[in-house]
């Protein structure tokens, strides 16, 4: 006799155990279908959404999120800790462009960029720190040129072609090369740590963590708006020739989300009116939109797709910095212009 009749919506128990064995055996195999069916189908979406945009969607979500997180955590708990986080993302990056621009025949030296680059970052941070008010009052403000950080740069430059040079006699190239990789190398630092230790420098400020977290806040808003608006409504692109997944339409949707997140953040963050947020993220959106055209310029004349694989779903990890790069400088400079 089976427990239940007809209509009742129950199992028949299992009579013994090898019944019992047999029905979860059963079970497990439906639940593995099931599992497998459902991992298909979700790797084909995103194959889909891959081939649109050019990203792993879940591995870009996945490590933007934790970097995220990292970064708020250091620039609310204690900067030194973006300090470092700099100091890493720097050293990666000098290391990553140098490597990157060999597929054109340019030697520009992979360790000497990064410890240049590297020992740059702490020297920008500190040389404009606020220096101690001896009255008591507080700290001075820093001075709106900060020399410092010019000089920090400055020497990142020279000690990463003088690793070019003194590299010179174990490969000799001639002159005209050996001038072109002088060059390159020096672009390097310009580049990646003259804009990368331009961050350090608005996180030394007073308030300088809430600029640094705005910035890098619309950074990100205009990133994933115009990154789903053109995924949604692209039809036009920007520059075909230099990144041809960009559209007027994802330019759209991350001008209003970069205006209004501006708006929102100036009078939270920045001590400033909404009028000036918007000013901002307008801003903000134009150097992080010209900073991922310039990099996409500067891959098609090295000849390469991304500048590394070392971060999956991104690509290289420069390719997620290009827009970050120039609107830390321009963040900076809106901070002198307005303090």
């Amino acid at each position: 006799m089976t427990d239940g009749g007809p209509g009742t919506g129950r199992s028949r128990r299992p009579r013994n155990s090898a019944e019992l064995q047999e029905q979860i055996r059963a079970t497990r195999g439906e639940i593995r279908d099931q599992v497998r069916q459902t991992r298909a189908h979700f790797d084909e979406a995103n194959a889909r959404l891959t081939a649109r945009s050019g990203r792993n969607l879940v591995g870009a979500i996945g490590l933007g999120v934790g970097l995220g997180a990292l970064v708020i955590v250091s620039l609310v708990i204690w900067k030194p800790i973006f300090v470092l986080l700099a100091m890493a993302l720097v050293g990666f990056g000098t290391s990553e462009l140098a490597v990157a621009v060999r597929h054109a025949g340019i030697r520009v030296p992979r360790v000497g960029a990064a410890v240049a680059g590297v020992l740059a970052v702490p020297a920008a941070y500190v040389s404009v720190l606020p220096a101690p008010d001896q009255t008591g009052a507080g700290r001075l403000p820093t001075p709106l040129v900060p020399g410092g950080w010019l000089a920090a740069v400055v020497f990142a430059v020279v000690v990463a072609v003088l690793w070019r040079l003194l590299q010179q006699p174990a490969r000799p190239v001639a002159g005209r090369l050996l001038g072109r990789d002088l060059l390159v190398t020096a672009f390097v630092q310009l580049y990646v740590t003259g804009l990368g230790t331009s961050a350090v420098v608005l996180l030394a400020q007073r308030g300088g963590q809430w600029w640094t977290l705005a910035f890098l806040a619309v950074v990100v808003a205009s990133d994933v708006f115009a990154y789903v608006t053109g995924l949604r409504f692209g039809k036009h692109p920007m520059a075909p020739r230099i990144s041809p997944k960009k559209t007027w339409e994802g330019l759209a949707g991350a001008a209003v989300a970069t205006i209004v997140l501006g708006a929102v953040l100036a009078p939270l963050l920045l001590d400033r009116p909404i009028w000036f947020g918007a000013v901002f993220g307008v801003v903000i959106l134009a150097t992080g939109t010209l900073g991922d055209l310039g990099e996409s310029m500067i891959k098609r004349d090295i000849g390469v797709k991304d500048m590394s694989s070392w971060l999956p779903g991104h690509g290289g990890l420069l390719d997620r910095l290009d827009s970050v790069l120039p609107s830390a400088a321009v963040a900076l400079a809106l901070f002198l212009a307005t303090a």
